[in-house]
C-alpha cells in the first residue's frame, strides 16, 4: 500500500497570506477592527481585492485564522511540557516562546503594539490562559481560583515584556529576553535586580 504524502503548502500562497496578516496586524495598532475595511488590508498589503478574496471571505475569517493560528503555536509548546519539569527549567520553554514571536516579528510586533485592538488581544489572552490552566490544573493541588491569579500575574507581565521588547526594536536577544522573563516569572523580582556595592 503506497504511504501517503502531506502536499506542502504553496509557498506563494504562504506569503500572499502573510501580508494581509501583517496588514491587518498593523492596521490594528492603528484603529479598532470595526474601522477596517477589506480596501485598507488590499492596499497596505499591495494586493488585489480578488487576491483577498481568494483566501478569505470576511475580515472575521481572517481573524479567526489568526486566533487559530497563535493559540495553535503556543497549544503546541504546551503539549510537549511537563508542567514541574518547566517550572524547574522555565528557560526553555520561554526561549520557544520567544522563537515564535521573533520567527514572525513583523506581525507580532503590531499584534504586542500599545493601542493594539483590544478586543483581538484580549480573546488571544484569554484562550492562551484557558489552554494552559487546562494544561496546569490536572497536575497541581492549587486550587483553580489560585490558578487563575497566577496565570493572570504571568501573563499580562509576560505580554508587558513582549510589547515593550518588540516596540524598542528588539534590543535584547531572543535569549537575553527568554531569560529575563523566566527570572522574573519564576523567581521574582530579587531574581533580576542586582545591588551596587556599597
Amino acid at each position: 500500500m503506497q504511504k501517503m504524502t502531506q502536499k506542502k503548502p504553496d509557498r506563494r500562497v504562504l506569503r500572499t497570506k502573510r501580508l494581509i496578516r501583517n496588514a491587518f496586524a498593523k492596521l490594528l495598532s492603528e484603529k479598532n477592527v470595526n474601522d477596517i475595511t477589506i480596501r485598507d488590508i488590499t492596499d497596505l498589503a499591495e494586493i488585489n481585492r480578488k487576491t483577498f478574496y481568494n483566501y478569505y471571505k470576511g475580515i472575521f475569517e481572517l481573524i479567526d485564522e489568526i486566533e487559530n493560528g497563535v493559540v495553535d503555536q503556543f497549544d503546541a509548546l504546551l503539549s510537549e511540557k511537563d508542567f514541574r519539569e518547566s517550572m524547574e527549567n522555565p528557560y526553555d520553554v520561554l526561549l520557544k516562546l520567544t522563537g515564535v514571536l521573533h520567527s514572525d516579528p513583523d506581525f507580532y510586533s503590531h499584534f504586542f503594539t500599545v493601542g493594539a485592538n483590544g478586543n483581538l488581544t484580549l480573546k488571544i489572552v484569554s484562550l492562551l490562559k484557558e489552554k494552559t490552566k487546562s494544561a496546569l490544573i490536572s497536575q497541581v493541588e492549587n486550587s483553580p481560583e489560585e490558578i487563575d491569579l497566577v496565570l493572570e500575574y504571568v501573563f499580562s507581565g509576560m505580554f508587558a515584556v513582549f510589547r515593550i521588547w518588540f516596540s524598542s526594536g528588539q534590543i535584547q536577544s531572543v535569549e537575553e529576553i527568554s531569560q529575563i522573563i523566566s527570572t522574573i516569572c519564576f523567581r521574582g523580582i530579587r531574581g533580576i535586580i542586582r545591588y551596587r556595592e556599597e
